[in-house]
């Protein structure tokens, strides 16, 4: 019992085990000289027992008399040098290597540990009190665990999401087969209408061609057989003896009348493939378009009353540049700025009507002053500021489509792609836009009717008419009394 209480005033505090090199505090208190200066590393200098503060600038000194206990404790009988576990807690929670409790975690390497661990394997590591840790741990998990729910959100969200546009994917390709399908159907319709056309007009010029052909055979016959008597005849006057009768045989005789020349015959391949090449020319543009007779497009002058709409220009959207007149029915680009743009205002040279477009079938006519302007539909977010080169933005981008009308040529414009097309020399313009078929087509209407360009697409959102003119360029949207007046551009226009 006596050797039992001596050994527990013989342990240190720190590391529970018999004093090394024990050195006593200003407070009296020893511990073992790795231990104390280990803790102060890690806790600050003062005692771990009364917290006293150590003096700064002293130094620690070894206790001779306490050393020289320990070394007559150490030189008695030899024992073990493990405390008796006996009776306490669970044998799993305690050091395999020492026996003693396991009270701390050793961060280096990872596990939990005892106090003799502290100082002998781990007496450099990274330790704390599994209290510590645990917390420390717990909190590490439960941020872990929201972000992992906030993930797990989000990702079925994102599936949601996908799915959504999945669906939306499969019903837009059902109907875009589908309308494909109907286009390529009246497209073959019209060819094979066109074929037997085609046919139909070569052997009738053949059967012609050919009749004459025989017409001239059946001369040229008859004359060969009145040509072939006459020589016959001829003969039998010469051979004849009696003079008398020859005298009065050949004075009667009369030869045939002149051949003359060749008639031509009616046929030229060149008019016949010229026919067939313009036949074609003007059914490729059926591919997408409807029409109940193959090749020949729709014309303004056909469309019904119902159709003609009588525009206005949004005085908001316009450049500042830019001056409306007529009841903003005509707009005119000056030199002279009106003052700085408004929010709504294009930065660019452009104006866009004060009308829209979801549905239905819609046709409008404008004037134009000269050459250098642009004609064109756009989506709402068609943008005000410049972001590129171009002083405009019809067609350049896919929310919007343009035709360019310059002084030699016309450009079709969408999604930065232009195609190049011959000049007209009219200044009065049409549009006709046809949402149920995804069809806009320009037409130019001075000085005959003619279709310009047919853009297809499948016009998914409202559609606005925009205009762009160069300096000194003046547009006019054209009324006709009685024509429909659309609604606003807040408002869907149905047919």
């Amino acid at each position: 019992m006596a050797a039992q209480l001596l050994e527990e005033k013989l342990t240190c505090a720190i590391c529970l085990g018999l004093y090394q090199d024990p050195v006593t505090l200003p407070c009296g208190h020893n511990f073992c000289g790795a231990c104390i200066r280990d803790w102060w590393d890690r806790c600050g200098k003062a005692c771990p027992e009364c917290r006293e503060p150590f003096p700064d600038g002293a130094e620690l000194r070894r206790n001779v008399a306490l050393s020289g206990v320990l070394e007559v404790v150490r030189a008695g009988p030899a024992r073990d040098p493990g405390p008796d576990p006996g009776p306490g807690p669970d044998p799993a929670a305690r050091c395999p290597r020492h026996g003693r409790p396991l009270e701390l975690f050793c961060r280096t390497e990872g596990r939990c540990v005892c106090s003799v661990c502290t100082v002998r394997e781990c007496r450099l590591h990274e330790r704390a009190l599994l209290d510590a840790e645990r917390l420390k741990r717990e909190a590490q998990l439960r941020a872990s665990l929201e972000v992992t729910q906030q993930q797990a959100t989000q990702a079925e969200g994102q599936l949601l999401e996908l799915r959504k546009q999945s669906s939306q994917i499969q019903n837009s390709a059902c109907i875009l087969a589908s309308w494909v399908s109907g286009k390529f159907s009246s497209l073959l319709q019209a060819l094979e209408i066109q074929h037997t056309t085609a046919l139909r007009s070569i052997e009738v010029a053949k059967t012609q061609a050919l009749a004459q052909a025989r017409d001239e055979e059946q001369r040229l016959r008859v004359h060969l057989e009145a040509v072939a008597r006459h020589g016959c005849r001829i003969r039998e006057l010469l051979e004849q003896v009696d003079e008398q009768t020859f005298l009065q045989e050949s004075q009667l005789l009369q030869p045939p009348g002149p051949l003359g020349p060749l008639t031509p015959l009616q046929w030229d391949e060149d008019q016949q493939l010229g026919d067939l090449k313009q036949l074609l020319s003007r059914l490729c543009g059926l591919l997408l378009e409807e029409g109940s007779h193959p090749g020949a497009p729709a014309k303004p002058v056909d469309l019904a009353p119902v159709d003609y709409r009588n525009l206005t220009f949004d005085p908001v959207s316009a450049n500042r540049h830019f001056y409306l007149s007529r009841q903003d029915q005509q707009v005119k680009h000056c030199r002279q700025s009106r003052g700085p743009g408004g929010p709504g205002s294009f930065e660019l040279w452009q104006v866009q009507c004060a009308q829209s477009f979801q549905a239905g079938h819609h046709y409008w006519e404008v004037r134009a002053s000269d050459h250098s302007v642009t004609l064109g539909v756009s989506y709402p977010q068609l943008p005000r500021c410049r972001l590129g080169p171009h002083t405009d933005n019809i067609g350049r981008g896919p929310c919007s489509w343009g035709l360019c009308v310059q002084e030699d040529s016309l450009q079709a414009w969408h999604n930065g792609e232009a195609q190049r097309l011959p000049g007209v020399s009219g200044r009065l313009l049409g549009m006709d836009l046809d949402l149920a078929s995804g069809c806009l087509t320009f037409y130019s209407l001075e000085p005959q009717t003619q279709p310009l360009y047919t853009f297809h697409a499948l016009f998914n959102q409202p559609l606005t008419p925009v205009f762009w003119l160069l300096e000194g360029r003046t547009l006019t949207l054209c009324h006709q009394p009685g024509a429909v007046f659309p609604l606003g551009p807040q408002e869907e226009v149905l047919s």
